[in-house]
């Protein structure tokens, strides 16, 4: 035997390639556990939110410390933060979902052809009332918007990223609005109110100044989301344009645009779901009637967040009922709005 031989140990370490792990059950075995706890609470007398809330933060803070216990730290690390992730989910979701169910449960049953189909005008004692007066003006007022809203905010946001990169003047724009993005809505009444007070004189209600006070709301929602698809497209799309020898307006409209038109349609579905509910600016200029205004740019024009607003002034049972109906038929108008938006930007997407 050699000197080395004689240095070498004696016992033969083997070094695990793997680390513990717990069971794949463990994080149900905890959350039964927590869960079991907080029921516990509940029924010595513990509010229910307070037992909601610390059975999350028993599961938050047992499984993170189990895994440490066995798997280490950076285990237990990754758990906390999935449960943090998850919860924070939760959160964001569960009042989503719970006012979604309880517009459709109080809603849907209210909903019907003839609530649909007449008004609050009645011209009989014993006639039905119903919210079409109401959805005609939304469409239409919402419509106005859009046909003010759309080429001016796509127009901006063309001239931003197409033409005044780092000029002044597009760095004011964005400045400006930057800040329109946040002004209330009531100042956006007032504002056109004032206007269509200045220019038709006092008492002047219109469905069209409706339409101009929610635009101002709507502009920049679609500049802001029409510049950022536009950043998007890549350079290389130009450039290749350019070298055909083709002008820089036509290289916008037949390149451009049309690569970001999903995104586009999206910023102006967004735009469009965000002023269909606004109550305070149509209150200040577009007025209320229990009649059917076809006409935008003449006479008082409801609109769905006004009649529920008007519905939940009275406080009776029927107008309970009105209201929640009204509601759930704002809620299916968003929602087709949305799914019009996504179909048509897929239809006219460029082709992969």
């Amino acid at each position: 035997m050699t000197v080395l031989d004689q240095a070498r140990p004696s016992r033969v370490q083997h070094l695990s390639l793997t680390s513990p792990r717990l069971p794949w059950q463990a994080p149900y075995v905890v959350a039964v556990v927590v869960a079991a706890f907080a029921g516990l609470l509940a029924v010595l007398g513990t509010p229910a939110v307070g037992a909601a809330v610390v059975g999350v933060l028993g599961f938050l803070l047992a499984l993170p410390l189990w895994s440490l216990a066995v798997e280490g730290r950076r285990s237990a690390v990754d758990r906390l933060m999935t449960g943090l992730i998850w919860t924070t989910f939760a959160v964001a979701v569960v009042p989503l979902v719970s006012l979604v169910w309880r517009v459709v449960a109080q809603g849907a049953s209210r909903v019907d052809g003839v609530f649909l189909s007449y008004s609050f005008f009645k011209t009989q004692i014993d006639q039905p009332i119903g919210i079409y007066h109401a959805v005609i003006g939304t469409l239409l007022v919402t419509l106005g918007a859009a046909v003010i809203s759309v080429p001016v905010g796509v127009m901006a946001a063309i001239y931003l990223v197409e033409y005044g990169r780092g000029n002044p003047l597009a760095r004011a724009i964005t400045f400006l609005v930057d800040v329109m993005t946040g002004i209330p809505s009531i100042v956006a009444g007032l504002f056109a109110f004032a206007l269509f007070t200045l220019l038709f004189g006092p008492a002047y209600v219109s469905g069209f100044g409706g339409s101009v006070a929610l635009s101002l709301l709507m502009i920049p929602i679609v500049v802001r989301a029409t510049e950022e698809m536009l950043m998007l497209v890549p350079d290389d799309l130009r450039e290749a344009a350019y070298a055909l020898g083709t002008p820089k307006w036509r290289t916008i409209v037949k390149v451009v645009l049309p690569t970001a038109l999903g995104g586009i349609l999206t910023g102006v579905t967004l735009a469009t779901s965000r002023v269909i509910g606004e109550t305070a600016p149509l209150l200040l200029i577009a007025g209320a009637t229990d009649r059917t205004n076809m006409n935008l740019f003449d006479g008082a024009m409801t609109t769905l967040p006004v009649l529920i607003y008007g519905q939940n002034l009275r406080g009776d049972a029927s107008a309970e009922a009105n209201a929640w109906g009204a509601a759930f038929v704002l809620i299916l108008i968003v929602m087709v709005l949305n799914l019009v938006a996504r179909i048509v930007g897929r239809i006219f997407a460029p082709k992969k």
